[in-house]
């Protein structure tokens, strides 16, 4: 397997997809080199110099610890960078919409994570949307989101639940849905209690939560405290003085609301029994 670069920039930029696609070589999809990252630093547009969000140096300690710490297991390291990610790029979600940011990061900073992550024994190579993908399945965006999307205000740990069924961010990570804060708990609590487990459970339910929201208005059913963007900016801000996140305690997001308990659990009585009848392939139906 690859190295990281000869040449890893000290600070994140922005790669755009045009410029990557030369340094997508077949050498490093199979894993075998990576580009030394000096001509990559050349076509690559700069992020401001005054904000600290960009320096690479804790992103790659990041890296570097979860593929010590994940060698054996490698999917375990999802639910373990995915917050610690979150935490450490306070991005708001314009910011981290855009792909040139991800391209960067997987590119120039982290080629060899990539590798290490999502490399495919059975065709002997990474697929290239990993480096240069769509949000949902991109290494680093991928995690960033599902983190983003499956907080609990401040409370990283049902991301940690979620990244834990790669089924599950496989699968509704495209999807419009997850973007309503309690439906995103809903699905949390209906792994915890091992309501769905499987690819095509978890598959068959999104199935039907998609159908079901062209009837029922799930912010009626369910309503979620109202945002404010002042505790995002706050926290974001705060990332010039933070210190590096915890390798052992779960970090804290911003201090927004948590959803309120009660849509949670409207929306989780819901979903169990949309799952009933739910078209799961392969499950039998009971007479």
């Amino acid at each position: 397997m690859i190295t990281q670069p000869h040449h890893v920039p000290e600070r994140l930029a922005l790669l755009p997809s045009s410029a990557a696609d030369p340094f997508l070589t077949e050498g490093l999809l199979r894993g075998e080199e990576v580009h030394s990252g000096i001509d990559l630093a050349k076509v690559v547009e700069p992020l401001p110099e005054d904000d600290a969000r960009w320096w690479v140096e804790p992103v790659r300690s990041l890296v570097e610890d979860a593929m010590f710490a994940f060698d054996k297991e490698r999917t375990k390291a999802d639910a373990w960078l995915a917050p610690r990610l979150h935490a450490t790029l306070r991005l708001t979600r314009r910011e981290a919409a855009d792909k040139r940011l991800w391209n960067h990061l997987a590119l120039a900073v982290a080629p060899d994570y990539v590798v290490w992550r999502h490399f495919s024994e059975p065709t002997l190579r990474v697929a290239a949307e990993r480096f240069q993908g769509p949000a949902y399945r991109q290494c680093f965006s991928r995690l960033w989101w599902a983190a983003e999307l499956f907080r609990n205000g401040p409370d990283y740990e049902p991301v940690v639940m979620a990244c834990g069924n790669q089924d599950l961010i496989h699968s509704v990570l495209r999807m419009d849905f997850i973007d309503h804060r309690p439906t995103a708990q809903a699905l949390v609590c209906l792994l915890k209690d091992g309501k769905i487990t499987t690819g095509r459970e978890v598959n068959g339910l999104s199935v039907a939560i998609t159908a079901a929201g062209a009837t029922v208005i799930y912010d009626a059913l369910a309503p979620d405290e109202p945002r404010d963007p002042a505790r995002l900016r706050d926290w974001i801000e705060e990332a010039q003085s933070a210190p590096p996140v915890s390798r052992h305690q779960l970090p804290e997001g911003p201090d927004e609301e948590p959803v309120p308990e009660e849509s949670v659990v409207a929306l989780t009585d819901y979903f169990t029994e949309l799952f009933e009848t739910a078209p799961v392939r392969g499950r039998k139906s009971e007479d």
